[in-house]
C-alpha cells in the first residue's frame, strides 16, 4: 500500500508502511525508532519529508553542513533564549524536537495533537526521573513478576471488571480466588461465604468497617436503642486507612496505646475502651511500623468473656493486609483467622506478599449473613442482574487473574518458598544489624518479613536515626 495513498489514517495505526525512498530522516536511531509520516493530516506527494526534518536542534554551527540554518536572535543567544522561556515550555528532552511539534503545555491540554511517537518520548523521558520500581526499598508493595504474567497482564487490562456478564469467565476466575482464600483462612464453609476483590487493602477495610457498623446499627434498632455513637478500636500503631474510615463514617476512634515495652494492642487495653457503642475491634496481623502480628486469639477469648459477664457481642475484623499471606505459609499453627468465631471478616492486600502488581486486595466474610445484604446493590443496565459491593466501580480485570495466576503457579509450596526466603534475609540482616554498636533490634522478622531497629538511648547527640547530622555551632 503506497504511503500517500488517501485511504491512510496515521493517527489510527501505530506503525504504518515504509516511507518513500526520499524520504530520509536525519535521526539517530536511538532518538526516533517510530516510521511515520510527520503530520495528522493526509499527506500528498508533494508534501515528502525533507533532510532534518523530523528532528532538528535549535542551533548546532557543527550540524550545519546540511544547509543553512536561519538564525534568529534568539538562537544567536542560546543562553538568553532557554531564560526567555517559560518553566511550563520547557520539554524534558531538548534534543527530540519535530518541525510544526511544540512542547506540550503542562497545565492545560494542547490545541493540536502530536504523532504518537513524539507523546511516548515525552512520557518516557519525563518517566525517568522517577525511581526504579526495582530500587523501592520503602515499599511493601510487589515491583516484579515473571514474563508469563507479564503477558497475561496485556491480554487483560482492557477487560472491565465490573462487567460480569461480558467477561463471565473472569468473573469465574474471581470467584475461585475468593474460595481458596476462604478456605485458606479456614472459613467454616468455603463455598458458600461472600467476599470481593477491590483495589488494595485499603478499600477492603473501608468495606469490612461499613460491614461492622451496618450490623451494629441493625442490632441496635432491633433492641429499640440509639445508633447515633459508634465507635472502633485499634491500637495506636494503626494503618492510616482505619482513622480514614472512622473519620468518613463518623465512627469514633478509640486507640489502645502500644508502648517500648509493648508494641501491640492488647487485650487489657482493648477491654478498657469497649462499649455498648463498640462496632468492633481491628487487630492488624503485621503492624505496619514493626511487622508485630497482634494477638487476636488472645483478644478474641478476652471479648467471648466479656460476653459472657455483660451480653456485648463486639465481632472482630482482621486487618491482614500482609500477614494474611504469611501466616498460613510460615506460621500454620497461630490461630487467628475464621478457626476464631468472633472473627467475622478478614481482608489481605494482593499486592504485597499476595505476590502481584498494584492494586489488588481481597476481603472475605466468615459466613454469608455477616455481611449486611442491604450493602449489595444489585446493577443491571450492563446486560443482567450483577450484584457489587465495592467503593469503585469500573477497574481493570489483570490483576485478579494475576493473583489466580500466583495461585495455581506457586501453589502452597511456592508460596512457602518465597515467604521462607523473604524471612530468612530479614533475620540475616537484623542479626547483622544488632552487631553494630549503635542501634538495638526491635522487630527481627520472625512475624512477617519485616525488622525495625533504634537508635539506643542516648547513645549520640550528633545525629539521628534518619541519618541527620545535628551540628552544633559553638561561639
Amino acid at each position: 500500500m503506497n504511503s500517500h495513498d488517501n485511504s491512510y489514517h496515521p493517527y489510527l495505526i501505530p506503525f504504518g508502511p515504509s516511507l518513500s525512498i526520499n524520504q530520509t530522516y536525519s535521526t539517530s536511531p536511538n532518538l526516533y525508532m517510530g516510521n511515520q509520516p510527520p503530520s495528522f493530516i493526509k499527506l500528498t506527494p508533494k508534501k515528502t519529508l525533507r533532510t532534518r526534518s523530523l528532528w532538528k536542534p535549535i542551533y548546532d554551527p557543527y550540524y550545519n553542513f546540511l544547509g543553512p540554518v536561519k538564525r534568529s536572535r534568539s538562537t544567536r543567544c542560546p543562553r538568553r533564549h532557554a531564560q526567555m522561556m517559560s518553566h511550563h515550555k520547557a520539554s524534558v528532552n531538548p534534543t527530540y524536537f519535530r518541525n510544526g511539534e511544540e512542547p506540550a503545555p503542562r497545565f492545560r491540554m494542547p490545541d493540536q495533537g502530536m504523532l504518537p511517537e513524539s507523546a511516548y518520548q515525552m512520557i518516557h523521558d519525563e518517566m525517568a526521573l522517577d525511581g526504579k520500581p526495582k530500587h523501592n526499598l520503602a515499599t511493601f508493595v510487589t515491583t516484579w513478576m515473571e514474563s508469563s504474567a507479564d503477558r497475561l497482564y496485556a491480554e487483560a487490562f482492557n477487560k472491565n471488571l465490573i462487567d460480569k456478564c461480558e467477561y463471565q469467565q473472569t468473573t469465574s476466575i474471581e470467584k475461585r480466588c475468593i474460595r481458596m482464600l476462604a478456605d485458606l483462612w479456614h472459613a467454616p464453609y468455603p463455598h458458600k461465604t461472600v467476599g470481593v476483590s477491590t483495589t488494595g487493602s485499603s478499600e477492603a477495610c473501608m468495606l469490612g468497617g461499613l460491614a461492622l457498623k451496618r450490623r451494629w446499627q441493625k442490632a441496635r434498632k432491633k433492641q429499640g436503642k440509639p445508633i447515633d455513637r459508634p465507635n472502633i478500636v485499634f491500637s495506636s500503631a494503626v494503618q492510616i486507612v482505619w482513622e480514614k474510615f472512622a473519620n468518613y463514617w463518623d465512627v469514633e476512634p478509640r486507640y489502645v496505646n502500644i508502648a517500648p515495652n509493648r508494641l501491640w494492642m492488647d487485650p487489657e487495653g482493648v477491654l478498657a475502651v469497649v462499649d455498648e457503642n463498640t462496632i468492633g475491634v481491628i487487630p492488624m496481623l503485621g503492624v505496619t511500623y514493626t511487622g508485630i502480628y497482634e494477638p487476636v486469639a488472645v483478644i478474641a477469648k478476652a471479648l467471648d468473656e466479656l460476653q459472657s459477664r455483660t451480653g456485648l457481642d463486639i465481632p472482630i475484623h482482621v486487618d491482614a493486609a500482609s500477614g494474611g499471606f504469611i501466616a498460613p505459609f510460615l506460621q500454620p499453627d497461630l490461630v487467628w483467622d475464621f478457626q476464631l468465631s468472633r472473627v467475622k471478616s478478614i481482608n489481605v492486600s494482593g499486592h504485597k506478599y499476595g505476590l502481584v502488581y498494584p492494586g489488588i486486595g481481597w476481603i472475605i466474610w466468615r459466613e454469608a449473613e455477616d455481611l449486611p445484604e442491604d450493602l449489595i446493590f444489585h446493577v443491571s443496565y450492563l446486560g443482567g442482574n450483577i450484584p457489587t459491593f465495592a467503593l469503585s466501580f469500573s477497574r481493570p480485570s489483570a490483576q485478579v487473574l494475576l493473583q489466580y495466576y500466583n495461585f495455581i503457579r506457586l501453589g502452597r509450596s511456592g508460596y512457602y518458598e518465597v515467604q521462607r526466603v523473604s524471612q530468612s534475609v530479614a533475620h540475616f540482616l537484623s542479626n547483622e544489624i544488632q552487631t553494630i554498636e549503635p542501634f538495638d533490634v526491635l522487630t527481627n522478622g520472625s512475624d512477617i518479613p519485616v525488622l525495625t531497629w533504634r537508635l539506643k538511648e542516648g547513645f549520640t547527640s550528633n545525629w539521628d536515626l534518619m541519618g541527620n547530622l545535628k551540628i552544633v555551632f559553638y561561639s
